[in-house]
């Protein structure tokens, strides 16, 4: 159960993740402090995701988890 509820906060970090990024890109300025934010929420983004994904991994590896219809 508490792998179940980690999982879903970790997607709910990524979809705020990527709300932050879009809310950046939205803004019409060329200022290079708006250029990193930008490029800070997509790498917190990317890093989150792949986190995520090599937790599924693990977790079906060791049979915490198991694929419906296997």
């Amino acid at each position: 159960m508490l792998l179940k509820v980690l999982i879903v906060v970790l997607l709910l970090a990524v979809v705020i993740s990527l709300g932050l990024a879009l809310k950046q890109l939205m803004r019409p300025t060329d200022d290079l402090t708006h250029q990193r934010k930008l490029a800070k929420a997509l790498t917190f983004r990317i890093g989150l995701s792949v986190g995520l994904f090599l937790l599924l991994l693990l977790a079906a590896a060791l049979g915490w988890i198991r694929p419906h219809g296997v």
